[in-house]
């Protein structure tokens, strides 16, 4: 349907110009896009070498890198580079997808990616259009008003939350900047009104509950409401009301480096989205109470621990990420989730969305919500069961911030639940933890003594997993009784547990956007088994040596390496497939 549209959007009248040029405030990478006019194309997990070749002409990996490039988003690295040949080739590659594509072929014509296609030319126009020839000029507004007309006919198939609003911020930008796609500019307005009121919660978060996509609508939000009073007019109540909301809840889910927590398929968010998003919206920085968007903030001095204390969320591709936390020193991450696999294939995807993915305890070959079985082709399926039940309590005393949550994500099938404490100390250079696997209730005892007959009376395995940051480099110490954590700010960690487990350091991987495969890095493991109604294991990571600033400047480095041949150790099938 979507193709039959663009095709017959192709017979509408074309639009005359712009008749209001919007900022572009989408910020790109100058190192990206010398490496686009270098021939290097990094999109989705997949990287494809070709030099002097336009980018209509290479093979396309997957369907995820496919996707990437027809949305356009690498318009906006090309302008950061900002010169003769990177203008050369915006004007070329967008030129080039008119020809090819732009009678509807490819698989460009989904209204998420129009969406954020249009929004990219339009941001970038005076680079597309600057040197044209006049029939080449009136080729790009004619695609400009066929894209417009498909996004008036197509916006509502468009999965509600940010897909839906990249599609209908395109159509407010239509509307205001075009000339002869005014008649767009108000059914657009109310539907942006209606999707603000609809998906945005009181608590100002999203049903997926991914910070990173709640931080890319929030940018939406913020780019119309900025074109809307830049034309003079002011943005509807909901929609003002929602980037009210939104605001000091992503501030709550940022890290101290400035990173969003990355949980439920979300990454950290691109560089400087943040902050430019919070700045634009004007919205005075006030307290969260209770959590945030199903999210536990503790923080102290340098120091800041995200907790995952919610339900997982019923849409596609939720991790079964409940009790997990992040805790970032400073500027640098040090305990971390794997992250979403999205960019490198389902197997990562799928991997990337189990308990033993994230920092926090997982009963061995179990995670704490069941995967649905995998369907052809696609990793995001729903997650089939989950914990009925999560709670958390928090306090502030003299000592610190506490946080005690629990689930019963695996009472189904062993009767137990996961209580987790975790203490931050009031100067931040603490944490501690509790955790504790217990079967309550007679009918949960009945069914944990039926599991662990099962066993041959050697106890239920589990582990508690913290993976650490790649950028941090980890020993054994103490005997083997203790990790030290150094990181690259001169800080030095220690992390050391009560004896009661045995402590392993072992490989892990850090799945991260933006680059051609996962990178390698440790987690340090505390593996145990239940025996009795009740098992409790503590353990303490604190800071021994404080950071040097005169080494702060020079370790935010990023490096390039590509690692693809890291499996996860988790991985492996231990269990039906359906069981996840």
């Amino acid at each position: 349907m979507n193709r039959l549209q663009a095709r017959l959007c192709t017979l509408s009248r074309g639009s005359t110009g712009i008749a209001r040029q919007p900022e572009p405030r989408s910020i790109g990478s100058f190192a990206r896009g010398r490496q686009l006019c270098a021939g290097t194309f990094l999109f989705a997990g997949g990287v494809v070498e070709a030099p002097d070749t336009p980018i209509w002409d290479i093979a396309m990996p997957s369907a995820r890198f496919a996707e990437e490039v027809h949305g356009f988003a690498w318009l906006d690295d090309l302008a950061a580079a900002g010169d003769g040949a990177a203008r050369r080739r915006a004007q070329d590659w967008t030129l080039g997808w008119i020809d090819r594509f732009g009678r509807g072929k490819g698989p460009g014509w989904a209204p998420d990616l129009t969406g954020r296609r249009l929004v990219r030319w339009l941001h970038h126009a005076l680079m597309l259009l600057n040197g044209l020839e006049p029939a080449r000029s009136e080729s790009v507004f004619r695609s400009l008003a066929q894209q417009t007309l498909f996004l008036a006919r197509r916006w509502q198939s468009a999965y509600p939350g940010l897909p839906r609003f990249e599609a209908v911020t395109a159509l407010v930008y239509a509307g205001l900047s075009l000339k002869g796609m005014e008649s767009h500019l108000a059914p657009a307005l109310k539907a942006l009104e209606r999707e603000c009121a609809r998906e945005i919660d009181e608590g100002g978060g999203l049903a997926s509950r991914n910070p990173e996509e709640l931080l890319e609508v929030f940018t939406l939000l913020t780019w119309a409401e900025a074109a809307l009073r830049d034309a003079g007019r002011e943005p509807a109540p909901a929609h003002g009301a929602a980037v009210g909301r939104i605001a000091p809840t992503l501030r709550a889910l940022r890290h101290a480096d400035g990173g969003l927590a990355r949980f439920h398929g979300g990454g950290r968010g691109s560089e400087g989205r943040l902050d430019q998003a919070l700045a634009e919206a004007g919205v005075k920085p006030r307290p969260v109470r209770g959590l945030a968007m199903g999210y536990a903030r503790l923080s102290a001095g340098r120091t800041t621990v995200i907790v995952d204390a919610a339900l997982p969320p019923p849409t596609a591709g939720a991790h079964a990420s409940t009790l997990a936390f992040e805790l970032t020193s400073g500027r640098r991450p040090v305990i971390v989730n794997c992250g979403s696999g999205a960019g490198f294939g389902d197997e990562w995807l799928r991997a990337g969305r189990a308990t033993p993915s994230h920092s926090t305890l997982a009963l061995r070959g179990f995670s704490s919500s069941r995967l649905a079985p995998r369907r052809s082709g696609s990793g995001l399926s729903p997650l089939a069961e989950r914990p009925r039940s999560v709670e958390f309590r928090a306090e502030t005393g003299p000592a610190g911030h506490s946080l005690t949550a629990w689930h019963d994500g695996y009472g189904p099938t062993h009767g137990l639940t996961h209580v987790r404490q975790l203490m931050l100390a009031y100067d931040g250079r603490a944490l501690s933890g509790e955790e504790t696997l217990a079967a309550f209730a007679d009918a949960e005892r009945a069914t944990f003594d039926r599991m662990l007959g099962r066993s041959g009376g050697e106890g239920i395995a589990f582990d508690i997993r913290f993976h650490i940051h790649p950028d941090v480099d980890t020993e054994i110490d103490m005997g083997g009784a203790a990790v030290s954590l150094a990181l690259k700010s001169g800080e030095i960690w220690v992390f050391r547990h009560d004896g009661a487990a045995e402590l392993q350091l072992v490989p892990s991987v850090y799945l991260e956007k933006g680059r051609a495969g996962p990178r390698a890095t440790k987690q340090i493991v505390l593996s145990a088994r239940v025996m009795d109604y009740a098992s409790l294991i503590t353990w303490t990571l604190a800071k021994a040596q404080d950071g040097s600033t005169a080494q702060a400047p020079h370790d935010l480095g990023q490096e390039d390496e590509v690692e693809q041949a890291w499996v996860l150790p988790w991985a492996r099938r231990v269990r039906p497939d359906h069981e996840g």
